[in-house]
């Protein structure tokens, strides 16, 4: 069984200190949850102080975007080598990325191949906003967004895909589980059109948009999502803490079945 990962996106929020303050109040009780890997991945200006708060503990670190080229006159950017020495994750092609940003499928590709280069684990994020939703076109928009990001890589189980909504995301509208079981299993099969199906049942593809302690069972019973990434409520220790948990033990009785 794949194991489910459950990651934090804190996105623009958290100084450096109220980032240390969140990791001490709930470090203890991710260090301690077996059967599911942990991932917190606060700004920039944390990195440093938190890979020092989480070295030997079980919790795993990821930056939130990168830039393709390893150096160079980049203003302003962070080179995947950069980052290799601080942490093991990336978000790359976040919604808030491509939209506020104009990040495309084509520059989403360069940092997928230079993040597996430099030996950090993708977490690709795709979605579709809510015209392509309403208008019947999400696997057309999702599909085209997985193969154009995989284009020229090799196959890995290093990189993990987040299906995210863009309609869900910060809305209190999540996708339900059936929904996103099925938008989920169908990105699976476009992995295995492109990687070939050992990659695709081997790579794991997590849920975000709306993720709470609530709904998060609705999610991780569905049989092709492996976790969730996990927004506003990764900002809350307890609320984190909570979904952390069910999900470890939600695969724990999956797996004695």
């Amino acid at each position: 069984m794949r194991i489910p990962l459950i990651a934090g996106n804190w996105k623009m929020n958290t100084t450096v200190s109220e980032a240390e303050q969140l990791v001490y109040d709930m470090l203890d009780q991710l260090d301690n949850t077996e059967k599911v890997d942990k991932v917190l991945c606060p700004p920039f200006v944390s990195l440093v102080p938190l890979s020092m708060m989480l070295q030997g503990s079980s919790v795993g670190l990821g930056a939130q975007n990168m830039f393709f080229e390893r150096a160079g006159a980049y203003t302003g950017e962070i080179s995947p080598a950069m980052l290799a020495e601080l942490c093991e994750f990336v978000i790359l092609g976040h919604s808030e990325r491509r939209w506020y940003f104009g990040e495309t499928d084509e520059l989403v590709c360069k940092k997928v191949k230079a993040a597996l280069t430099a030996k950090l684990k993708p977490i690709l994020c795709v979605g579709e906003r809510l015209d392509d939703n309403e208008g019947g076109r999400t696997e057309q928009v999702v599909g085209d967004q997985v193969k154009r990001a995989l284009d020229g890589a090799d196959p890995t189980d290093e990189l993990v895909i987040a299906y995210e909504p863009v309609w869900a995301i910060g809305s209190g509208k999540a996708a339900t589980g059936a929904q996103a079981g099925a938008t989920i299993g169908f990105i699976r099969g476009v992995v295995g059109s492109v990687w070939g199906a050992p990659s695709s049942r081997a790579i794991r593809i997590l849920y975000g948009g709306s993720v709470t302690g609530n709904n998060i069972d609705e999610f991780v019973t569905q049989a092709d999502i492996d976790g969730a990434l996990v927004g506003g409520a990764s900002l809350k220790a307890d609320e984190f803490v909570a979904i952390v948990r069910q999900t470890a033990a939600i695969h724990e009785e999956a797996a004695q079945k």
